[in-house]
């Protein structure tokens, strides 16, 4: 067990982390300043191996890497005008034309009239301000064709949890839409005889 990385804890934080904590105000800080190269950290602690230099830095880059946040939101939008799917197809294409590489907008169906926009970002402010400009966008367009749109949750940053229980309704709707189309497609066809 002589690999670099398997320094014990506790003598790594007497180490670096007292040492940085003095510096720094907190190991944390000193941290997040190791991620952006504006300094080096370790510099002022002589006695550290560059072998546990190397392996603390590559770890730190991992875990305090900046994580992209998931902003949502919630909206039914119908159209019951001649146009009807191809209104409702176009406003929310011109919803998502407002996404950047920043913060890139999605917009999925869940099941009709509802959909759902999301957005990845680092910066939470600016991905609840696209999606607010996104949905702004679609009301417009959508209004002129003569449908509405209805907010039912305004955009928010979402949990991993929240993603993990929409994946799961999604899943479900589409089974029971399965099940629906199988019954459909009889009358349907009546229909258009």
């Amino acid at each position: 067990g002589s690999r670099p990385g398997g320094l014990i804890l506790k003598d790594l934080y007497r180490s670096i982390g007292w040492p940085l904590y003095k510096k720094y105000g907190h190991a944390y800080d000193a941290f997040k300043l190791c991620l952006t190269d504006q300094e080096d950290i370790f510099k002022g602690l002589p006695d550290l191996d560059p072998e546990v230099v190397e392996v603390l830095t590559d770890y730190i880059k991992k875990r305090l890497a900046p994580q992209p946040i998931k902003i949502r939101a919630d909206v039914e939008v119908t159209c019951f005008t001649y146009e009807g799917i191809d209104a409702v197809k176009e406003s929310l294409l011109a919803g998502t034309e407002l996404g950047t590489k920043e913060s890139p907008i999605k917009i999925k169906l869940i099941a009709p009239p509802m959909y759902v926009v999301t957005t990845s970002t680092l910066d939470k402010d600016l991905g609840i301000d696209s999606l607010n400009k996104a949905i702004e966008v679609i009301t417009e367009k959508i209004t002129e064709k003569g449908g509405k749109i209805d907010v039912k949750m305004a955009p928010k940053a979402v949990s991993q949890r929240e993603e993990a229980e929409l994946a799961k309704l999604m899943e479900q709707l589409a089974a029971e839409a399965e099940e629906e189309d199988g019954d459909e497609e009889e009358e349907g066809d009546a229909d258009l005889a």
